[in-house]
């Protein structure tokens, strides 16, 4: 039997063609402007702010310190991080619950690029119609100028990405003063790891937003798959009233015709849209809801005398059922219950975080012993973390305790931002005093050079078998 769904082979064509947006002006397009460029000149900025002598905000991966406004971050001190991106997912749970995929419209990264380089295409080549045309004619002289024009900009925004994106790992103090004199020019005096950051991401800004484009977005980024089981029938979404707007046909302005909806088949909604998809086919994977036909609609409809609202930001329960929405329900409530208690936790943990870490062990090699004297001798290990940004002196003692006297090598110990200093001690204990195989100490660290503004304290035993 033969199958009436086969398809010949040579009828099959995987290929896309490139999508060139026409750029549209209007309310949600001029809010979607000043988000995006918004962040990416804070992008731009942020690396260059110090504080406390320092630049503010440094992954410094190769000393394994992080530094954000006076915090310093070390390797254990990785849950703070865990904690922060668990909050940034459930934040991001709780606006697509609500508006749909507006982060991927209005501040993801990818769609920020990707409009400065479409952008790029429509200053030097022209708009939508001429970058089509040029596409397919061969290449001659305008067209190499131009598409030369277009790659240098590219590029040039690429080197910038990448050395921004690299100063917040090396430090701008490294990235833009560590230079070197080559046959009487001066290079940069930069590592081999420096070198291979700038390339990997100038090469992957280039790539994904000159040439993935809507691609990353619809077979690579996974919140696009996942985005629609988070959908509910009120989740605010860009749609197509279809009732209003079927049958569809081109009609004169002013002439009402009773036989066709209010969409005039222009295809302005297709023609901006950065993805190159029909909202009038309903909700897509590939719509990150950038609203861009919404305000093309929102235009066309004023030309021909209609009202505005064909497309629009909507829910499934207002245009299927007619009913208004439910803003506060059961799953928003979740999701807000759960983002206050990470952010209290948050606050809370970070509020009560001390730059000063103390760690105790016994020293395994060496358990209780008796001294000439007859007394009990325990050693430890200490390790003493300055997480401040400033330089310390700081003191150990053990908190009073019958028949119990610390030995320390050293009065006071330095230490340099971020540095940590492992040093043995011994508790002397007398046994006519203390009667317990295991007794509870305490020592603690405090900061002498500044009056005891850092206190750290920690618990051990202290052991007479």
């Amino acid at each position: 039997m033969a199958d009436n769904n086969y398809i010949p082979v040579h009828e099959i064509d995987a290929t896309k063609k490139r999508v060139h947006p026409r750029f549209v002006t209007g309310f949600y397009q001029n809010i979607r402007v000043v988000s995006m460029y918004f962040l990416f000149v804070l992008f731009l900025v942020l690396p260059w702010i110090r504080y406390e002598g320092r630049q503010a905000i440094w992954f410094d991966f190769t000393g394994q310190r992080i530094y954000i406004f006076g915090m310093t971050f070390l390797p254990q001190d990785i849950f703070f991080f865990a904690f922060f991106f668990i909050i940034a997912a459930f934040s991001l749970f709780f606006v697509t619950v609500y508006a749909g995929r507006v982060w991927c419209g209005y501040a993801c990264p990818q769609t920020i690029w990707t409009h400065m380089y479409q952008y790029t295409e429509k200053l030097v080549i022209g708009e939508r119609n001429k970058q089509f045309k040029m596409d397919k004619q061969p290449w001659n002289g305008e067209k190499i100028l131009k598409r030369g024009i277009v790659q240098v900009i590219w590029v040039l925004i690429a080197i910038i990405t990448a050395t921004t994106f690299t100063s917040y790992a090396v430090g701008t103090d490294y990235m833009y003063h560590s230079w070197a004199t080559l046959a009487g020019i001066p290079v940069p005096n930069w590592s081999t790891l420096t070198w291979t950051s700038l390339f990997i991401f100038g090469f992957c800004t280039y790539i994904n937003a000159g040439y993935m484009r809507e691609h990353m977005c619809t077979h690579i980024c996974p919140y696009g798959r996942f985005q629609s089981v988070m959908f509910d029938k009120d989740t605010l979404i860009v749609s197509y009233d279809y009732k209003r707007g079927e049958p569809r046909g081109a009609r004169k302005k002013g002439k009402e015709d009773p036989s066709l909806g209010d969409c005039v088949n222009c295809t302005m909604c297709v023609q901006v849209c950065p993805t190159g998809i029909d909202i009038r086919d309903g909700l897509q994977v590939e719509c990150i809801q950038c609203a861009a036909c919404i305000d093309a609609c929102n235009d066309i409809m004023d030309k021909v005398g209609l009202p505005r609202g064909l497309i629009r930001y909507s829910t499934e329960r207002q245009l299927e059922e007619n009913q208004p929405s439910k803003i506060l329900r059961p799953r928003l409530f979740a999701y807000m219950f759960v983002l206050t208690a990470l952010f209290a936790g948050a606050i809370f943990t970070l509020s009560g975080r001390v730059p000063l870490q103390l760690d105790i062990r016994r020293d395994r090699n060496q358990l209780s012993s008796v001294n000439a004297q007859g007394m009990v001798e325990n050693t430890y290990i200490i390790k003493i973390t300055n997480k401040t940004q400033q330089a310390h002196e700081y003191s150990i003692r053990l908190l009073p305790q019958d028949g119990l006297s610390l030995d320390s090598r050293f009065k006071t110990i330095p230490l340099e931002p971020s540095e940590s200093y492992d040093m043995p001690i011994s508790i002397i204990g007398d046994p006519k005093v203390i009667t317990q195989s295991k007794t509870p100490i305490q020592l603690e660290v405090v900061s002498v050079d500044d009056g005891g503004k850092y206190k750290a304290v920690k618990e051990n035993v202290f052991t007479t078998d």
